[in-house]
């Protein structure tokens, strides 16, 4: 499942964010970071969901 959550963060970051932790602050985050610069979108995404808890 980590591969489709990372292969949609790339596409659309804040939605593999939401499928990793829900509405929490780092999906907020993620939202502010994607619309500042896709890019920093894309990494916050992956480094989310590589995390391991």
């Amino acid at each position: 499942m980590d591969i489709v959550r990372i292969i949609l963060a790339i596409l659309l970051p804040p939605l593999g964010v939401f499928l990793q932790v829900g509405f929490g602050g780092q999906f907020w985050l993620n939202i502010l970071l994607t619309l500042l610069g896709y890019i920093p979108g894309i990494v916050h995404a992956v480094w989310i969901i590589a995390k391991v808890d």
